[in-house]
């Protein structure tokens, strides 16, 4: 026997072994790059010592409030600095972060906050009537909720609750924080559409949050001192990790409260951002931004891009304009982005129409995940031969713990030890995967999952519907927007605007169908809706209308 067969004194100890956690990065910073300007928003400014410092204030103020390790505060927030700062100020309390979406309707939020059992809740003011409701809504114990007003964007507090910066001077600027003792400790618990209309709790963990923070610059390319701009949602997937992320290479976070082409430029021009990540439609407002919107700049700006593939024309419209941008592909369940479509040196021989083409695949794995596959009902690998469909399976550290309180759905994503995405794709030759279709028709719209499930059961609940169904239409500006067909109960009218804003009423604005016809609905024999018709209609209206449908 090898000599590694006797490992007596070969443990794990305090000097060669430590959980892996994202805080761990910040803890380093505020040593490393103490001046170096961490968090900017507008004209306020904190450099990483100040950072750190706000951040201790939060996990200790939060601990005041009652916050034991393991209970959930949750936010209600848009890319502002109380947002990203909670990324590391809950964990920090040994607190699970679960960062809800905004443009969520009443009771969605209600039966979130309830799920997940937010013992605390930061919400901004233009936010807090939305907040008020859904805890109106509540059966359960009401969490303590924290305004935050938000002077730079003139959001004005409305008084009613104690305000964040109140808060946190009751907070301990050199409270020790509780890092994790086993990095598989949770810390976020993120809400994902899924494929039914109750959304479902996705709980990650800290290792592979780490893991995350690791494979990203690799796969981006960072190196040290990156301008990063909060284009992505904080919210959807934690930003992507970006903001755990960021204080490994000392870079600047930028928050960007409202969306827009003209706050990028400005964002680009005025604070030499070099990084930042979104859905097609941020591309689509780059490239069709007014000549009055924009700001010239001389750098290359480097893009993410995810939740939808991007067109070729939009790629090969905006590589003009200084931007590089690279598809990326992830979902809730694997923390954001895991596969990336990785350049080959041959292809820059190939016409800008092929290569803008081969830039919207979904691509290889990140260096931190372990397997990608394209498998068949068996779990068969399908040929890599770019025609053969096949359902996407993921597996590496940087995949969910599980669903919050539903193992059944757990078990289901987990079965024969890989993560079933439900993306349905292609296997290219040189290894690139390509989504062809989605399954269980989830809709993806301006990077947003709307569940059809959903959408279809809020029409249903008008009188004079009597069976509906929601697919995807290809939309230039949305990347997918939701389609309604709709078969009226006899005897019973509606116009599709009637029903539009009915629907509207009952769900948010991004689930609302943008489009609905009334006709019979093709059926199977069985009385089952053939919804691959209803995909290849709305796709045919799409081209009509001038969208550029696949």
């Amino acid at each position: 026997m090898g000599w590694m067969a006797d490992e007596t004194g070969l443990d794990k100890c305090a000097a060669n072994y430590v959980p892996l956690t994202p805080l761990s990065h910040l803890e380093r910073a505020k040593e490393v790059f103490p001046h170096r300007e961490a968090l900017v928003y507008g004209a306020q400014r904190w450099t990483y010592a100040q950072y750190h410092g706000r951040v201790s204030q939060l996990a200790s103020a939060l601990a005041g409030a009652g916050v034991v390790p393991g209970d959930v505060v949750a936010t209600l927030l848009p890319n502002v600095p109380a947002q990203v700062e909670a990324h590391f100020g809950v964990p920090a309390c040994g607190a699970v972060l679960n960062t809800i979406n905004t443009r969520l309707d009443v009771d969605t939020v209600a039966y979130i906050l309830e799920h997940g059992q937010a013992k605390v809740l930061l919400a901004d003011s233009q936010f807090l009537p939305l907040a008020m409701e859904a805890i109106s809504q509540m059966s359960g114990p009401h969490p303590l909720v924290i305004e935050v007003p938000d002077s730079e964007a003139g959001v004005k507090g409305i008084g009613e609750q104690t305000d964040y910066e109140s808060f946190l001077t009751t907070g301990d600027a050199n409270f020790k924080w509780l890092m994790p003792q086993d990095e598989w400790e949770s810390l976020s618990l993120n809400y994902t559409s899924g494929t039914t209309g109750r959304p479902k709790g996705v709980v990650c963990h800290h290792r592979g949050a780490y893991l995350m923070t690791m494979g990203t610059p690799i796969s981006w390319g960072l190196t040290m001192h990156p301008r990063y701009l909060t284009i992505v949602p904080l919210f959807h997937c934690n930003g992507w990790n970006h903001a755990w992320m960021m204080p490994v290479l000392g870079g600047t976070v930028i928050c960007c409260r409202d969306i827009s082409a003209a706050a990028i430029y400005n964002a680009i021009s005025d604070e030499g951002v070099t990084h930042f990540g979104g859905a097609p439609i941020v591309l689509n407002l780059l490239v069709n931004a007014k000549e009055a919107d924009k700001r010239p700049f001389d750098h290359t700006v480097e893009v993410f891009t995810a939740g939808a593939p991007p067109s070729a024309a939009t790629l090969a419209a905006i590589s003009k304009l200084g931007f590089h941008v690279k598809q990326v592909y992830g979902l809730t369940e694997t923390y954001g982005h895991v596969t990336e479509c990785l350049w080959n040196d041959e292809w820059d021989a190939l016409p800008a129409a092929d290569q803008a083409a081969i830039q919207a695949r979904q691509g290889v794995i990140f260096p931190m995940m372990e397997a990608l596959g394209v498998v068949d009902d068996h779990l068969a690998p399908v040929p890599c031969d770019g025609a053969t469909q096949g359902e996407i399976v993921l597996r590496g550290n940087s995949v969910m713990k599980g669903y919050l309180k539903n193992p059944e759905a757990t078990a289901k994503a987990f079965a024969g030890g890989w993560f079933h995405t439900e993306d349905i794709a292609l296997h290219h030759p040189d290894g690139h995967v390509q989504i062809s279709d989605r399954a269980k028709d989830i809709i993806i719209s301006g990077g947003e999952n709307v569940s059809s499930v959903e959408v279809e059961g809020a029409l249903m609940h008008h009188a004079a519907v009597n069976l509906c169904a929601v697919v995807a239409m290809p939309d230039d500006k949305w990347g997918e927007v939701p389609c309604a067909f709709v078969e009226l109960k006899e005897g019973h009218e509606a116009t599709a605007e009637d029903l539009i804003a009915f629907a509207r009423s009952r769900l948010a604005g991004f689930k609302t169908p943008k489009r609905l016809f009334f006709e019979e609905l093709p059926k199977t024999s069985t009385g089952k809706i053939q919804k691959f018709e209803l995909r290849a209609r709305a796709r045919e209206m799409a081209r009509a209308a001038g969208q550029s449908a696949p």
